[in-house]
């Protein structure tokens, strides 16, 4: 369920036995929280004020797999959705999460610049399509320092560049690419829209051409407040109110966000910080651990949220009736 390539670096037992590939999001975790929390589930099924649907949801790691599972109605019945997801910055013992806005939205970009090799030594024979790419790069900074409302937050990062092989020849082509982030539909939008016509500009510029793939992987993620009120009063129950803590606005992302669009939804955050089993490394590192004392925590809370909340429900269901 979601590894990421990357060479795990971490020695233990269960370390990763492909070469390059590891589970550096903690998507295997998730799965067996929501194992656990099928077997309590399971044991109390006669107790349900309703149904309880488990998600195992593939592909969050940049192929959208929530809007895919939207496509063929896999939550058409569902009334309202949580997530949980271990985070490295909370302790174990403690969830995190907060009302409105918590992820952002993001997309991709990848782009290929085309001019005219030459020698490095004859730059006037050539369409140089290292400096326009060079200077498209510093333009999409501009996007958000001069564009952007400085109150609202954006991100635009180029994460990768690949031009030429030797030292002395300009190439004929480069390409490079990244990632743009939001906290609003219109500023995903916005990015888009002007990312593009910034490289091709630019590319113009230098009289090179530009192609450009652009899309994205997830709208902003907006938590319900009232689901969240009833989560958060679940983990004050299950853990204390100082084990409840407010989760900062972060500009990662997650495809969860596609079901808040459609039903009522609420990520959550499951601590698994401890400095002792060096499990505070970040998400998508090669030395990401995870401390599985978190495991039965975030199975219970799965589990008290879904029951607490169909029987609140079933009782206002009575008495509107």
């Amino acid at each position: 369920m979601d590894a990421l390539p990357l060479q795990e670096l971490v020695d233990w037992e269960l370390k990763s036995k492909v070469d390059g590939k590891m589970h550096a999001c903690g998507h295997d975790t998730h799965v067996a929280m929501l194992l656990g929390a099928a077997k309590l589930l399971q044991s109390r099924k006669d107790q349900l004020k309703g149904t309880v649907k488990l998600v195992f949801q593939p592909g969050e790691e940049g192929y959208s797999g929530a809007r895919h599972l939207l496509k063929e109605g896999a939550l058409s019945d569902v009334d309202a959705i949580i997530s949980l997801h271990v985070v490295p910055t909370v302790p174990t013992g403690s969830i995190a999460s907060r009302a409105g806005p918590i992820l952002a939205g993001a997309g991709f970009f990848t782009v290929t610049i085309r001019g005219i090799g030459a020698h490095g030594a004859q730059p006037h024979l050539s369409r140089d399509p290292i400096l326009a790419a060079a200077s498209a790069i510093v333009a999409l900074q501009q996007i958000l320092s001069r564009e952007t409302d400085p109150l609202e937050s954006g991100v635009v990062t180029v994460g990768y560049f690949r031009g030429g092989k030797a030292r002395n020849v300009i190439p004929e082509s480069v390409e490079f690419g990244g990632t743009f982030r939001s906290l609003s539909r219109e500023g995903l939008a916005y990015l888009r829209r002007r990312i593009k016509q910034t490289v091709e500009m630019q590319a113009a510029v230098y009289q090179c051409s530009a192609v450009m793939d652009i899309w994205e992987v997830a709208p902003a993620m907006v938590n319900d407040p009232g689901l969240y009120e009833h989560g958060k009063r679940v983990g004050e129950a299950l853990l204390g109110k100082s084990k409840v803590e407010v989760f900062p606005i972060n500009m990662g992302s997650e495809d969860f966000s596609y079901f808040a669009e459609k039903i009522r939804a609420a990520a959550f955050a499951v601590g698994i910080k401890n400095e002792t089993l060096k499990s505070h490394q970040p998400l998508h590192s090669p030395y990401f651990f995870v401390d599985e004392e978190a495991l039965p925590i975030g199975a219970a809370f799965h589990v008290a949220v879904a029951v607490s909340y169909l029987e609140n429900h079933s009782a206002e269901s009575l008495e509107t009736h």
